[in-house]
């Protein structure tokens, strides 16, 4: 998989899997993708 994100107006955030350009796109909110990426610098998701 691979991600593109895209900055989008209202200060949304897009992010879909290039390699599937006709599925699915999800759509966050600032917040959320703030959230989320503080997750992830922070290893949240690191697998043991």
């Amino acid at each position: 998989m691979v991600v593109e994100v895209a900055l989008l107006p209202d200060s949304l955030v897009g992010v879909h899997d290039s390699k599937s350009p006709t599925g699915p796109a999800h759509v966050f909110a600032p917040h959320a993708w703030d959230v989320f990426t503080e997750a992830v610098r922070s290893g949240k998701f690191d697998r043991a």
